[in-house]
């Protein structure tokens, strides 16, 4: 998937702000964020979005509530407070096609 740019974040040829990362995860602050704390987790093994995940790419996201735990806890909003969204396709705003969670947090949040 040379042509993602999270693919190419993940093998280190694009330059990312990382504050997280193991051997299944990383977690980089957005370029663009929405508020004052907005970091993606996104899991190493390229799935486009939710609607690739099945029974054998459903284990590539074990454990992917954990990571956002620990990225909430280094950013220091464990506390306070954090919202976790996944946008799925292009009318969901999902605009990097490969599968990622945004964590926003930083200040309050308006209610869904």
């Amino acid at each position: 998937m040379s042509e993602c740019i999270f693919c190419n974040i993940i093998a280190g040829k694009i330059p990312a702000e990382k504050i997280y990362e193991d051997e299944r995860f990383v977690a980089f602050r957005d370029i663009r964020p929405l508020y004052r704390v907005h970091l993606l987790i996104v899991p190493k093994e390229h799935l486009a979005s939710v609607n690739e995940v099945g029974e054998t790419a459903c284990g590539s996201l074990d454990g992917i509530w954990l990571v956002a735990r620990k990225v909430a806890e280094r950013a220091g909003v464990a506390e306070t407070g954090y919202r976790l969204a996944v946008n799925t396709g292009r009318d969901a705003g999902q605009v990097v096609m490969h599968f990622h969670m945004h964590l926003l947090a930083g200040e309050t949040l308006r209610p869904l």
